[in-house]
C-alpha cells in the first residue's frame, strides 16, 4: 500500500464542536450579503473555507485516512451543516451517502486508494448518476449502457439529469447497463467510477437548469461517452440491482441527519419569535394555536431524533442495506413530510416577516420541497411500505393487520397503541391511493417504536410523550380517511361547459 494521508487524532466531540463554530463564523459573515439569496452556488471563498474543516474525512475509511465512516459522525456533521444551510448538508449528503460509501464499499483497492488521497488532499467532491430523462423513478430501465472493448475498458454512453453537483463534482459514479452482442440491455445494473480530470472520462454537461430552492447546487444534462477502466467497476457482494438499493436505502437512512439541524433550527427560530412577538400585551407563544403550531415543531424534531438514533445503530458500514427497503422509506418519507410541513409553519407563525426572501422558513419551503421528490417521490415510497407489509401480512396469513404489526420487529413495542386503527385484514389489491394512506399510517407505526426507543435511552420525556400523542392523533386521522374512502376521478370532458362566464347573464 503507498502512503495515504493521515488526519491528525482529534475526537469527535472537538472535530464536531470546531466544524459547528466554523459554520456559524462563515455563515454569519455571509449573511451580510442579501445577494446570496439570488446568486447560484457557494463562492469559491466560502466553500473553501467549509472545507477546510475536512468535513468528507468521517466518510472515508480509516485504511485510507479518514475517520472511519461511523454514521454516528456522519449523521452529526449533516446536522451541524443543515442547521446552517439545508443545501450545504445536502451536499454533504450526495457526497457521503451516494459516492464515498458505496466507493468504499463496493471499489476496487486501486481506485479507492487514489480518489481518497484527492478528497483529503484536495477536498475533492463526487456524486451519483442514476435518473435519465425519460427514467426518473424507473431506474431499471435507464438506457445508459457500457461495452467492454478489446482492450479491457468499458465505453459507456447516455444521457443523465437532474444529479446534484452537475458540472461541480469531480468524480462521478454512473450506473447503467451492459449491453449484449445483439444490442439488447442487460436487466442487472453496473456501476462505474469516473474522474473529471482523467481525459475520457470528462462528462459534457449539455445545460444547467435554473432550479427553484437549493442554490448552492448545480444541476443539469449531461451526456456520457466515456472510455473507463475495468479497475473502475464497482464489485457488488451479489448482484448490481442488490447493491444499488444498498446505496439507495444507505442514502435515504442519512436523511434524517440532513433534516435534524433544519428542524433544530426552526423549532428554535419559532420560540425564540413567539416569544417575543407581542399581541395586545400577550406574546404569541401564549396563544392557544400558536401554542399547537410550536408544539408540531418540537415533534417533529423529537421523531428525526428518533430516527437519527435508529439510523446509527442499524445502518452502519458494515451492514447490507438491500432488504430495508420499509425501514429506509419510512425515514425518508416521514421526515422530508416534516421538513416541509415544518417550514411551512414557521412561515405561518412569522406573518410577514416569514415571507421575506431571507426568512428561514420561506427558504426552507423551497430548499425542503426537493426532499420529498428526489430519491423516490414519498407517495411512491409510501406505496411501497403499503404493499411491502401487506404482500408479507398475507403470506404469514395474520388474521389482522393488528396481529401482524404485534410480532413485526419494527413494532412490537407501538403496535399496542393503534390497535383499533390496524384491526382489519391487510388487502394487497387495494387501490394504490389506499397503499399510498395505509403506507403513511405504518410509517407513524414504526416511527413510534423508533420514538420509544429513544425515551428508554434516555430523552427527554416529556417531548417523547407529545410526540407519541401527535403520531397517534395523527394515524386516527389517516385511519379514518382510508375507511371512508376516496374515488375521485378526473373529468375527461371538462372543457364543457365549465366557463362561468357563459352561464351568467
Amino acid at each position: 500500500m503507498t502512503n495515504t494521508p493521515t488526519l491528525s487524532p482529534v475526537d469527535y466531540t472537538t472535530f464536531i464542536s470546531n466544524f459547528e463554530a466554523g459554520l456559524k463564523e462563515i455563515f454569519n459573515k455571509r449573511n451580510a450579503d442579501d445577494s446570496r439569496f439570488s446568486n447560484r452556488g457557494f463562492s469559491g471563498e466560502t466553500l473553501n473555507a467549509i472545507m477546510s474543516f475536512n468535513p468528507l474525512s468521517v466518510s472515508v475509511p480509516t485504511e485510507f485516512g479518514g475517520r472511519g465512516v461511523k454514521v454516528k459522525e456522519c449523521l452529526g456533521l449533516l446536522e451541524a451543516a443543515s442547521y446552517e444551510s439545508l443545501p450545504l448538508s445536502l451536499i454533504f449528503g450526495i457526497n457521503f451517502a451516494l459516492f464515498l460509501e458505496p466507493l468504499a464499499r463496493y471499489g476496487q483497492f486501486k481506485a479507492k486508494e487514489n480518489t481518497f488521497k484527492n478528497f483529503l488532499e484536495n477536498k475533492a467532491m463526487g456524486g451519483l448518476m442514476i435518473s435519465e430523462p425519460l427514467y426518473g423513478s424507473d431506474a431499471l430501465s435507464m438506457q445508459t449502457s457500457n461495452v467492454l472493448d478489446e482492450n479491457g475498458n468499458y465505453f459507456i454512453s447516455g444521457i443523465k439529469h437532474w444529479q446534484g453537483l452537475t458540472g461541480m463534482a469531480d468524480y462521478w459514479l454512473v450506473a447503467c447497463r451492459s449491453k449484449c452482442p445483439q444490442g439488447k440491455l442487460a436487466r442487472d445494473i453496473d456501476v462505474f467510477l469516473t474522474d473529471e480530470s482523467v481525459q475520457g472520462q470528462k462528462i459534457v454537461v449539455e445545460h444547467y437548469y435554473k432550479n427553484n430552492g437549493l442554490y448552492p447546487i448545480p444541476y443539469g444534462k449531461n451526456v456520457l461517452n466515456l472510455n473507463v477502466p475495468a479497475e473502475n467497476k464497482l464489485i457488488p457482494d451479489s448482484t448490481g440491482i442488490k447493491m444499488l438499493m444498498d446505496i439507495l436505502h444507505r442514502s435515504r437512512m442519512q436523511f434524517p441527519g440532513m433534516a435534524m439541524g433544519f428542524l433544530k433550527r426552526i423549532m428554535e427560530e419559532a420560540h425564540k419569535y413567539c416569544s417575543n412577538r407581542m399581541i395586545r400585551g400577550n406574546s404569541l407563544l401564549q396563544f392557544d394555536q400558536v401554542q399547537l403550531q410550536v408544539a408540531s415543531l418540537q415533534n417533529a424534531f423529537t421523531i428525526c431524533s428518533a430516527m437519527c438514533n435508529y439510523s446509527s445503530k442499524v445502518s452502519s458500514f458494515e451492514n447490507n442495506l438491500a432488504l430495508f427497503g420499509i425501514h429506509a422509506n419510512t425515514i425518508k418519507a416521514y421526515v422530508t413530510d416534516l421538513m416541509q410541513s415544518s417550514a411551512q409553519t414557521l412561515t405561518q407563525l412569522m406573518g410577514a416577516e416569514g415571507y421575506k426572501i431571507k426568512s428561514l422558513g420561506s427558504r426552507g419551503i423551497m430548499d425542503s420541497r426537493p426532499f420529498q421528490i428526489f430519491e423516490g417521490p414519498n407517495e411512491l415510497l409510501y406505496s411501497q411500505i403499503s404493499e411491502a407489509i401487506s404482500k408479507d401480512c398475507q403470506r404469514k396469513k395474520s388474521n389482522t393487520l393488528f396481529d401482524y404489526l404485534s410480532d413485526f420487529d419494527l413494532t412490537n413495542q407501538s403496535a399496542q397503541l393503534f390497535k383499533e386503527e390496524t384491526s382489519f385484514a391487510a388487502d394487497r389489491n387495494q387501490d394504490q391511493r389506499k397503499h399510498v394512506i395505509l403506507g403513511k399510517i405504518l410509517s407513524r407505526v414504526i416511527t413510534t417504536q423508533f420514538v420509544l426507543e429513544l425515551e428508554g435511552d434516555g430523552f427527554n420525556k416529556g417531548l417523547i410523550q407529545n410526540a407519541v400523542d401527535s403520531m397517534v392523533i395523527e394515524v386516527k386521522n389517516l385511519y379514518s380517511s382510508l375507511k371512508n374512502g376516496n374515488q375521485l376521478k378526473p373529468i375527461e370532458s371538462f372543457q364543457e361547459k365549465s366557463s362561468w362566464k357563459t352561464l351568467t347573464k
